[in-house]
């Protein structure tokens, strides 16, 4: 009897073959080929699995960006009782949940370079471009929900606007992880850490 073979299982192993080749390698060199030897199929199962290049892209990145969201609603869900926790925590937990964003890791290190790349990519590539501009919308809008949190519980300092500050962190988390990503040597891992941290507890009132 022929093997059953489950369709989404097999897509989500030609994605992460995908991923690792990108991490390695660089994006641009992440052929049909190049996938399919790293998954240890022949090119035409990839084909069987997507329709080419351009379906295998757009679906890696969809995957990526899932994959990140999922994680960070799981934050948001172990978070029981946001009512009862102080500016000073709340802020801890902001800088907890941000920090899934930066190359921190292993694991958020690879996500983030592929991520990275796939964005510059879609400078020029259409067919990603859409799933860009939804990363970047996502980012700002969980940026700007955390800050109106904060806000809120009284955690920021008075005077701060939420959509100036928006614009600010997010464009602090945008610099560090590209700037850790692509000169590691410039900013480790500890520092990028450090940063986001300094940030966070500098939007909070003096007294705290």
């Amino acid at each position: 009897m022929p093997k059953q073979v489950d369709r989404e299982a097999r897509r989500r192993e030609v994605v992460d073959a995908l991923l690792r080749v990108a991490v390695r390698d660089g994006l641009q060199r992440a052929s049909l080929r190049a996938v399919a030897d790293e998954a240890r199929l022949n090119i035409g199962s990839v084909r069987h699995y997507f329709a080419g290049q351009e379906e295998l892209m757009r679906f890696a990145m969809r995957s990526m960006v899932d994959r990140v969201g999922d994680r960070l609603q799981r934050r948001i869900d172990e978070l029981r009782d946001p009512d009862g926790l102080s500016g000073p925590q709340l802020r801890r937990f902001a800088v907890e949940l941000l920090s899934e964003l930066l190359p921190l890791d292993d694991r958020r290190r690879a996500e983030v370079t592929v991520l990275v790349d796939f964005s510059t990519a879609a400078r020029t590539d259409p067919t990603l471009d859409s799933l860009a501009h939804e990363t970047a919308v996502a980012t700002r809008t969980l940026v700007r929900r955390i800050l109106t949190r904060l806000d809120s519980a009284g955690g920021l300092r008075p005077g701060l606007r939420v959509e100036t500050e928006t614009e600010r962190l997010t464009s602090l988390l945008d610099g560090l992880a590209f700037t850790a990503v692509l000169r590691p040597e410039v900013l480790d891992a500890e520092t990028c850490a450090t940063v986001l941290r300094a940030h966070v507890d500098d939007l909070g009132p003096a007294a705290d």
